[in-house]
């Protein structure tokens, strides 16, 4: 009886070790790819965020000069950009409001864009030349 056991009881035994080995190699896959995806991902909102801090610090910088009150309202408006953006948690990728505060920053970015007649998606001429977020 023993010997039959063994014959028996091949396909389940297989099928446990099949089991343990692709779950062992697919855990590892989904860690390399989702490092690869987190990586590209966190270099998209970095790329982002560091546009709209030059675009913010430029127009902060030129609009210095003039003290009228419309300029006013444009240079608080570049303040609050740039203060949302310094507090940004950009070293927390498990801070739980990261996409609301992203989406706030992004619709501050379109306020200050509105206030300065400027397109918020800087196409420029032909629709190969363009950046957009």
């Amino acid at each position: 009886a023993d010997l039959f056991d063994g014959i028996v009881m091949a396909e389940q035994r297989f099928h446990g070790e099949g089991y343990q080995e692709g779950l062992a190699e697919g855990s590892h896959a989904g860690m390399a790819e989702g490092r690869r995806y987190g990586a590209l991902h966190g270099a998209r909102v970095g790329s982002e965020i560091g546009c709209y801090l030059g675009f913010a610090l430029t127009w902060h910088c030129l609009l210095q000069k003039c003290t009228d009150e419309k300029n006013r309202k444009k240079i608080r408006a570049l303040d609050s950009l740039i203060g949302m953006i310094q507090k940004f948690p950009y070293e927390d990728p498990t801070y739980d409001k990261l996409q609301e505060d992203l989406e706030k920053i992004r619709g501050k970015f379109k306020q200050v864009c509105s206030m300065l007649n400027i397109q918020s998606d800087f196409r420029i001429g032909t629709e190969t030349s363009s950046l957009t977020f």
